[in-house]
């Protein structure tokens, strides 16, 4: 039974039943959650994801170079297809549908890879081949961004004042210019970038030290060891948002008053002190905290989203703080605590 229109899980009155929808990283985090959103919300929408999947190839940083997994999707009732954003003959295995709808989650996301090659071609060259499909198919196009598009510029962090410092941020900084100009040049279009900022919650377990802190730190205490931070980690703040808030933020995307680039955040920063001493607080443990100096350098100190044109332009509203995400996420991090993350 589908919840009735006026439950707060329905952030748009758009009806996605009957209606075809692509989801490219669908295996992965956030990909995984829009498609059970989909799939619980409109049981007559027509779910389509596209991702290559978890292989076992490495970047030089020793992470994954996919972070799609099965796991994500089990119960998912949809169509899965299993290709890659780079490959051309992957991608015409689209050509089977006619979209009204495609949220494009795929990409490579690690900020510690520095192979610009491979950023480039996945994160870029691949973006005008699904804006093509968009056009073609009349299909709202709602992208991720992310705010390592701004570097360590000062806090808040705004649309228009941008220091890309890695090979991630800077692909996703291109992607808005070339979203910006298709727009101009396609006036009819609906496409719409958002700047997501530290996301956490159910399913990014399969991300591995990608993960969220929160995720990472449950572990640890589950474990029974102290939480493990940086030095002054007291002082490094991060604008933290829930899952539940992301979604909302894409499907109220789908309808905004202009197209654009979006930030993703709730508006506050806590700090990773702050995620360690409510873990500990849910968990009812009494640990305290190890500290070990930060090894690296420029490390982002404070993030915080400057929403303002998030609310106005998408009538984006956070609602989850981090204390009342952490509680509901807790479930979650009990029962994936010691799997085997392959």
């Amino acid at each position: 039974m589908t919840m009735l229109p006026n439950s707060d899980m329905f952030y748009s009155d758009r009806d996605f039943n009957n209606k075809t929808i692509l989801i490219t990283g669908g295996a992965g985090f956030i990909g995984s959650n829009l498609a059970f959103y989909f799939q619980e919300n409109y049981p007559d929408s027509q779910i389509v994801i596209f991702d290559c999947f978890r292989s076992e190839k490495l970047f030089n940083n020793g992470n994954l170079q996919s972070f799609g997994h099965y796991k994500n999707l089990i119960d998912f009732t949809g169509t899965i297809i299993c290709g890659n954003i780079n490959n051309k003959n992957d991608l015409s295995l689209l050509n089977d549908y006619k979209f009204d709808y495609i949220f494009h989650q795929a990409a490579i996301s690690d900020t510690r890879v520095n192979d610009q090659e491979i950023i480039i071609k996945t994160n870029v060259n691949s973006f005008y081949d699904l804006l093509e499909i968009a056009k073609n198919d009349h299909a709202v196009l709602v992208y991720a961004s992310s705010a390592a598009t701004y570097g360590s510029t000062p806090s808040p962090q705004t649309v228009g004042k941008e220091n890309p410092e890695n090979p991630y941020g800077y692909s996703k900084y291109v992607m808005d210019q070339i979203a910006c100009q298709y727009s101009k040049e396609n006036p009819d279009m609906t496409i719409v970038g958002l700047r997501f900022f530290n996301v956490y919650g159910p399913r990014e377990y399969y991300k591995a030290k990608t993960s969220s802190m929160v995720i990472q730190l449950g572990h640890q205490i589950l474990d029974g060891n102290a939480p493990r931070l940086f030095k002054g980690s007291d002082q490094m703040f991060r604008d933290f948002i829930y899952i539940d808030d992301v979604l909302q933020a894409n499907i109220k995307a789908c309808n905004p008053k202009q197209n654009g680039t979006y930030n993703v955040g709730t508006g506050t920063s806590r700090s990773f002190q702050d995620i360690a001493d409510i873990l500990q607080n849910e968990l009812g443990t009494d640990l305290g905290t190890e500290y070990f100096p930060n090894p690296y350098d420029g490390y982002q100190m404070h993030t915080q989203a400057d929403i303002s044109n998030s609310q106005v332009n998408l009538n984006f509203e956070p609602k989850i703080s981090l204390e009342k995400g952490i509680n509901s996420y807790i479930p979650e991090i009990k029962r994936l605590h010691g799997e085997d993350i392959s």
